[in-house]
C-alpha cells in the first residue's frame, strides 16, 4: 500500500447573516385591545418605521500589482518577490545565514514574511512587520534544540530508547511509492494567490510548471482581487501597500 500524506485544508471561508430586529408593539392605551393601526413604510401610528441599514458602496480602486512581483525583498542579495515565489521552491545559500526565504527554520514566520512580501512596500516596512504584530505565540511552548533532529520533545511519556538503538524510525520507501498531494515551500502563496478552482491543479504541478508561467496569471490576478479588498484596510493600518493605483 503506498503511504499517503494527508491533504490540508486549504482555505475556509465563512459568512455571517445580519439578524434582524423586531420593533415591540406599544401598549394599548385605556385597555381596549386594539391593535395599532399600520401606517405607509411599514411602521405604526406614533412610531416612526425604522431606518433601512445602508449598503456600503463597493470600492472602484484599481491597482497595478506588478510593483509587488518587482520589488526586492531585503537582506536575500537583490531577489525579487517574482524570484521567490517562481518556482515555488525553497532554495538555500549556505554562505548566508539561515533563515526564510533562505532556507526555512522551524522558528521562522513563513507566511507572515510572505504575506508582506506579497502586499506591502518594503521600501518602507519591514518584511517582519506583520509577524511582529502581536498576535502569534511568542515562541515554542518547549524550546527547540540545536541539533539534529531540531524538533522539540514531543508532549506526554515519551516511547522508550531500545538497546543499542534510537527513537527514530526511517521509512526507507522509494520515492516513487510517495504520493504529492500538497505543496509547502511557499505555503502564503498556495494559500493565498491561488483560487479554489485552481488548487488541485497547483498542487499537482512542479517548479518547471512554475518556470514556465503555468500560474503567472492567475497569482496576478488574485493579488489584483485582494488588493482591491484590502488597501484601504492597510492604508487605514498606516501600511503602504506596494500596488500602485491604476
Amino acid at each position: 500500500m503506498r503511504p499517503l500524506r494527508t491533504r490540508s485544508l486549504i482555505r475556509q471561508q465563512m459568512l455571517t447573516g445580519a439578524a434582524l430586529a423586531m420593533l415591540a408593539l406599544s401598549a394599548c392605551s385605556g385597555g381596549s385591545g386594539t391593535a395599532p393601526s399600520q401606517v405607509p413604510g411599514g411602521g405604526t401610528s406614533g412610531t416612526p418605521p425604522p431606518t433601512p441599514t445602508p449598503t456600503p458602496t463597493p470600492t472602484t480602486a484599481s491597482y497595478d500589482v506588478l510593483p509587488c512581483f518587482y520589488q526586492t525583498i531585503p537582506g536575500t542579495g537583490g531577489l525579487t518577490l517574482a524570484g521567490l515565489v517562481i518556482p515555488d521552491e525553497v532554495t538555500i545559500n549556505l554562505s548566508a545565514p539561515a533563515g526564510f526565504p533562505n532556507g526555512r527554520r522551524l522558528q521562522d514566520p513563513v507566511v507572515d514574511i510572505t504575506l508582506a512580501a506579497i502586499f506591502l512596500d518594503l521600501t518602507k516596512h519591514s518584511p517582519l512587520v506583520l509577524a511582529k504584530l502581536p498576535l502569534n505565540p511568542g515562541g515554542n511552548d518547549i524550546p527547540l534544540p540545536n541539533d539534529f533532529p531540531y524538533f522539540a520533545a514531543p508532549q506526554g511519556v515519551p516511547q522508550p530508547v531500545s538497546a543499542g538503538g534510537s527513537n527514530f524510525s526511517f521509512r526507507t520507501d522509494a520515492e516513487t511509492a510517495y504520493t504529492q498531494v500538497d505543496r509547502a515551500a511557499m505555503p502564503g502563496v498556495a494559500t493565498v494567490l491561488i483560487t479554489s478552482s485552481r488548487k488541485n491543479a497547483y498542487n499537482d504541478g512542479t517548479p518547471t510548471d512554475d518556470a514556465r508561467g503555468d500560474y503567472v496569471q492567475d497569482l496576478a490576478n488574485e493579488l489584483e482581487r485582494l488588493t482591491n479588498v484590502l488597501a484601504d484596510d492597510f492604508i487605514a493600518a498606516g501600511l503602504t501597500p506596494c500596488a500602485k493605483r491604476k
